[in-house]
């Protein structure tokens, strides 16, 4: 078990949180949430030992052993995959060490054989003869096979190496599983991996993420990061966000009898369990959200931003027809032969295991790239809006305030500083932060610039290469709302399960080989389809 005691934390004159006291239970996953800033990736330092608390202390059980996901790709990159996997459980890589250093001496003595046969025991008690076994097992479950372990880190690729880092972490079963963004960089593969073998792990799982699915499938708590406290609920995330909702409107309306607010929120759970009831944690949830009373909901100071695109023309008859486009990237082809025609009532989702293929082909769609051979057909109706997957781009050389940078894209009906302020601060730019200058914003800062230049361009088909980078997951959830209720076409990327799930109606898979066309599906549809998943294992 993980105790917190009375820790606060304080970064010169600014207060992160204070007086928190938390317990961790083995056989619980808590997700750690709250706005960009609010200080998540600062708990789990704080947790793992990495920060000092201005006060207070974090304790473990005896003999507990706690581990977490290393964020530097390139930490191991002399050393051997599967060393890199065992190095996880770190008292157990130095035994191995110090072994077989012993073992390697030319003049091996008798207080060398007394020293091994220690090392022997304390080596057998961690059940090191299994080791090199498991590690192989779980870099197998990743998608690492046997050849690919004896590599050096260096000469895997970037996915390649998040899922190494992953598997170190996961090694060696730990009592306490420190998780910042695990699904950053993975495929829907080894997301769904993941997600299987942390609903099984009976240790203590605390994880930050910006993916709601993923939150919703493993998580059986969440610490909320706010008013300067973190505060624990019972559920997942959607269960946390829909309580802090109706939390907020029971406090509006104060005056209602506390039998019908008790009654509303029993309703509440009754019909979240019933909707929950497929989610990997539900039965046991399902007995701790029945226990849940009015004072166990909080609402919540998160600010949503408004977004709402509309188009200022319908779509004819004709959407897009891409035909026979191939691309090669500085001698390695990236897509071949691709191929699909795409409706005007469709949203479709580009995907692919390799992210260079879907953003080479958004560039080719949106007309920044040409392709080397085929080509893109656009409908004589259409109006285009795109964000690019790199933003920085868009904002390069400028040092205008973003009230100047917007006005360049308004009609001159919207060129007024009062409608201009008005519009970013309803995408969260409230006051003197209009002022400030484009080339000082943050990722996620950008990201809510460039939505709302695409607003005001009132165009009828959006183009979005992984929309969700850099966002809050409160703006994730505005921007996925905003998409559904879109009343056109879109064409996105993305790695974010829930946010395909609920916008897609049209999937493309495309890759070095091909393309797999699928549409009238849902992503999970997709995903279930077993002669499509056997077409989509050909192509790669």
């Amino acid at each position: 078990m993980l105790t917190v005691n009375n820790v606060s934390m304080q970064f010169s004159t600014r207060k992160l949180y204070d007086d928190v006291n938390l317990k961790f239970i083995p056989g619980n996953c808590y997700g750690v949430i709250g706005a960009n800033g609010a200080g998540k990736s600062t708990f789990l330092k704080i947790l793992e030992g990495k920060l000092q608390p201005t006060t207070g202390t974090v304790s473990m059980g005896p003999n507990e052993r706690m581990s977490s996901l290393n964020q530097n790709h390139f930490a191991f990159e002399d050393e051997e995959v599967l060393s890199t996997v065992i190095q996880g459980h770190r008292k157990l890589y130095e035994i191995m060490v110090e072994k077989d250093a012993l073992y390697a001496k030319p003049d091996f003595n008798d207080e060398d054989g007394i020293r091994a046969a220690e090392l022997e025991g304390e080596f057998a008690e961690m059940d090191g003869w299994n080791a090199e076994a498991e590690a192989d097992q779980l870099l197998q479950d990743l998608g690492i096979d046997e050849p690919m372990q004896h590599l050096k880190m260096s000469e895997l690729t970037e996915p390649q190496k998040v899922k190494v880092l992953l598997g170190q972490a996961l090694f060696g079963n730990p009592d306490v599983l420190l998780l910042d963004e695990p699904t950053n960089g993975l495929d829907v593969q080894s997301i769904s991996w993941l997600e299987d073998f942390l609903a099984g792990y009976q240790n203590t799982v605390i994880v930050v993420s910006h993916d709601r699915h993923f939150l919703n499938q493993v998580c059986t708590h969440m610490c909320d990061v706010d008013f300067g406290k973190i505060t624990l609920f019972v559920g997942n995330y959607d269960f946390w966000m829909e309580s802090s909702q109706l939390a907020a409107k029971l406090q509006a309306n104060a005056n209602a009898k506390k039998a019908d607010q008790i009654k509303e929120l029993k309703e509440f759970i009754a019909r979240f369990s019933a909707n929950a009831s497929k989610s990997k944690q539900a039965t046991s949830r399902k007995k701790q959200l029945e226990k849940i009373t009015l004072d166990d909901i909080k609402p919540s100071s998160r600010k949503y931003p408004f977004i709402k695109f509309t188009p200022d023309r319908e779509l004819g008859n004709d959407l897009l027809r891409v035909e026979n486009v191939s691309k090669t990237i500085e001698g390695v082809k990236i897509l071949d032969n691709i191929s699909f025609t795409l409706r005007p009532t469709e949203k479709t989702a580009l995907i692919s295991r390799n992210d260079l293929a879907t953003t080479t082909l958004m560039q080719i769609i949106a007309g920044d790239l040409e392709p080397d051979t085929g080509e893109v057909v656009w409908g004589q109706t259409t109006s285009r809006t795109y964000l690019p997957k790199d933003i920085d781009e868009q904002f390069a050389g400028s040092d205008l305030p973003i009230i100047d940078w917007l006005r360049q894209f308004a009609s001159k009906e919207e060129s007024d500083n009062t409608f201009l302020r008005g519009f970013l601060g309803k995408m969260l730019f409230s006051g003197t932060d209009v002022e400030r200058p484009v080339n000082v914003l943050s990722g996620g800062e950008k990201v809510r610039g460039m939505l709302s230049k695409m607003m005001l361009s009132r165009a009828n088909v959006l183009l979005l290469d992984d929309p969700t980078n850099h966002l809050d997951l409160e703006s994730i959830t505005a921007l996925n709302d905003s998409l559904i209720a879109f009343n056109s076409a879109i064409i996105f990327t993305s790695h974010d399960h829930e946010f395909i799930q609920t916008i897609a109606n049209h999937i493309v898979e495309v890759s070095a080989k091909g393309v797999v066309d699928r549409g009238d599906t849902t992503y999970d549809e997709y995903l279930a389809h077993e002669a499509t998943q056997g077409r989509v294992e050909d192509l790669y």
